[in-house]
């Protein structure tokens, strides 16, 4: 079943989510290789694809999951929920319409 990840970031979570970045965008490279990944980015503080300072607000990344125990549980191994980028994760249970 797909799961959406929902990331919200801390303030001035932008040094942290440099230092975790690597780490971050390689378990998400995994999912892209196991033909798991629907779609993944961060979101904009700002209507600006790159939002400089202003940084980001979180991250949204739905992905294929065996159950909602087990997307929970890779949400919350998320380098930057470690790193303090992100101050919660929230995963749920989504079914795609459309395309």
């Amino acid at each position: 079943m797909l799961y959406a990840i929902n990331g919200r970031d801390t303030r001035d979570s932008l040094a942290a989510r440099a230092g975790a970045r690597g780490e971050h965008v390689g378990r998400i490279q995994s999912l892209v290789d196991d033909g798991r990944l629907v779609l993944a980015g961060p979101m904009p503080a700002i209507d600006a694809e790159d939002p400089g300072p202003a940084g980001f607000t979180g991250s949204l990344i739905v992905a294929e999951f065996e159950s909602l125990a087990e997307a929970r549980a890779w949400a919350e191994a998320d380098p930057y929920l470690a790193a303090g980028a992100w101050e919660s994760v929230d995963v749920r249970p989504f079914v795609q319409v459309l395309p």
